[in-house]
């Protein structure tokens, strides 16, 4: 299938600022989405099953593990940016149904003219609110739902909170898991926040990061997997140790311990992630 291919930066206008596909100097036909000079997604078009972000190829373990190998899945993606993982779960699970919630419609029109989805795909695309959309899903609709909803490089501050976990528990299936992009740098505030807001619904829970991260000693992301059902904390750490960057997996007691003392986040209370510093997004 024929796709458009370009060896230079292409630019558009969208509703949440300037979004760039920067060509990948490695990879013949890959691009990074870049929206106001923070990373959003790499996308290979020859080859969807390459992830090249350390925290989406963590996310690709999750949805892995989520069921025997190609058996599809009905997956629900909370903020779609260059439909990473969306093209992922077609080609690794053929026939799986899922649905991507984004909120700029002027992105969903770039990333959809300039990097096309396969035919075939069963994915739908909505546009709107990630929360809006989730309370008005069908109930126990969804094997995996994904939360990487981003506003620039901050999490919404009504996508951390109990009461949207519970709007997340209520669309699962029994046996299904939520996992979700958490970016925060030391003292990892937020991130102990959010694991005891989704501890607070889902109770089964694991964290996976990079272990610099976990210390404190740079900004990163943070993947959180919660259900009803523990998740296959074993099959995690061996993924997560096979990576280019290898990263650590947290539950149990550890879990507990790593968020000591902090409370879950409320409607009334929740405070968007915090912003990265200044420069992490560089590009030399």
């Amino acid at each position: 299938m024929a796709h458009r291919q370009s060896a230079r930066t292409v630019e558009a206008k969208v509703d949440s600022g300037t979004a760039e596909l920067v060509p990948d100097p490695y990879r013949p036909r890959a691009h990074v989405l870049m929206l106001d000079g923070a990373p959003q997604s790499h996308v290979d078009l020859d080859d969807p099953t390459y992830l090249d972000f350390e925290y989406v190829r963590r996310l690709g373990h999750v949805v892995d593990l989520a069921a025997p190998a190609r058996r599809p899945l009905r997956v629900l993606h909370l903020g779609g940016g260059a439909l990473t993982l969306p093209r992922y779960v077609a080609a690794t699970r053929p026939r799986s149904t899922q649905q991507v919630v984004e909120i700029d419609a002027a992105l969903i029109e770039f990333v959809r003219r300039e990097l096309p989805l396969e035919r075939g795909h069963r994915i739908r695309i909505r546009h709107g609110d990630a929360r809006e959309v989730l309370t008005r899903a069908p109930e126990d609709s969804f094997d995996l739902v994904i939360g990487d909803a981003y506003a620039g490089a901050r999490s919404p501050a009504h996508l951390t909170t109990v009461e949207f976990v519970a709007a997340v528990a209520r669309v699962l299936r029994p046996g299904g898991w939520y996992a979700a992009n958490v970016a925060d740098g030391a003292p990892l505030s937020f991130a102990r926040t959010q694991v005891a807001t989704l501890r607070s619904v889902l109770p089964e829970a694991a964290l996976i990061a990079d272990p610099a991260v976990l210390r404190g000693r740079r900004f990163g992301n943070l993947v959180l997997i919660a259900g009803r059902m523990p998740p296959p904390v074993a099959e995690l750490t061996r993924s997560a140790a096979g990576d280019p960057f290898p990263g650590r997996v947290l539950d149990g007691e550890e879990l507990v311990g790593f968020a000591a003392g902090a409370v879950p986040a409320t409607d009334a209370t929740a405070r968007p992630s915090p912003p990265p510093p200044k420069g992490v997004f560089d590009r030399s």
